[in-house]
């Protein structure tokens, strides 16, 4: 074979992994969301996809309210394929408030050897992380603070999912109820979505009802509203995907409940 034709052998093969990862991100996004994205989101995918290799099956991604974000594990994955030379974080004393569960981190990336680094700061108290880690307001601060830096060094102008004020769910919110209340027909009811949850981590069905009476702050699921139940299924999936440890942690307080958990 001619040194030329070998040369555009290689050169067509990344070509052909970003159309393979572009249909099957489209594929993902499409059996999540139970319908086609609109052409803004794929054309929007398709940028994602060609430009940094993200992969929304592998958590690279998350899609709310039709806008893509970029998460922790996505930037850390295009860092070490990037061949990230390396990452400093560090406190920004003056700013912190233990006591407050208040603080502030500075990270410095430095993407190849030469890079004098690309700063970020990252910021995180009660009033701006969800309900799920409260009392880890430092390492929410550090994960925003490195989230902002690795943004910067690569060139991403898209938020991180971290970034924001709560936790979304890994996909777009579930379809409204309909009139009738059946739930719309274009997407999976909110209670076979918590249920695969349950199935997909292993996680015990009455800890999960006693944690969602919690989280809607009812007596029972019942009185809970559709909304309230919504939400507290997207919690529940982005918490699994992310860390399922500290899940299960949270789901065993609730082994002797005293309220009545009956869905």
């Amino acid at each position: 074979m001619k040194p030329e034709t070998k040369n555009s052998l290689k050169a067509a093969e990344p070509r052909e992994r970003n159309r393979r990862l572009l249909r099957e991100n489209l594929r993902t996004a499409r059996r999540i969301l139970g319908q086609s994205l609109t052409p803004r989101a794929a054309a929007c995918l398709e940028t994602l996809t060609r430009d940094f290799g993200f992969s929304l099956s592998a958590g690279d991604l998350q899609i709310v309210n039709c806008h893509w974000y970029v998460t922790h594990t996505g930037l850390l994955a295009l860092s070490r394929r990037r061949k990230c030379r390396g990452i400093h974080v560090e406190s920004v004393d003056s700013l912190c408030d233990s006591t407050a569960n208040r603080f502030v981190l500075k990270a410095t990336v430095y993407p190849s050897k030469s890079s004098s680094g690309f700063v970020g700061y990252g910021d995180a108290d009660p009033s701006n992380v969800s309900t799920l880690v409260r009392g880890a307001e430092m390492r929410v601060a550090e994960t925003r603070a490195v989230n902002r830096a690795l943004r910067k060094a690569y060139g991403i102008g898209l938020c991180s999912v971290e970034e924001i004020g709560s936790v979304p769910s890994p996909v777009e919110q579930l379809p409204p109820q309909n009139a009738s209340g059946d739930g719309n027909a274009t997407g999976p009811k909110v209670r076979d979505r918590l249920c695969q949850i349950i199935r997909q981590h292993k996680l015990d069905p009455e800890l999960v009802k006693a944690y969602a009476v919690d989280f809607c702050g009812t007596k029972t699921l019942r009185e809970a509203s559709r909304e309230q139940v919504e939400n507290f299924v997207q919690q529940l999936a982005g918490w699994a995907a992310k860390d399922r440890n500290a899940l299960l942690s949270q789901l065993n307080s609730y082994s002797h409940p005293t309220q009545e958990v009956v869905a």
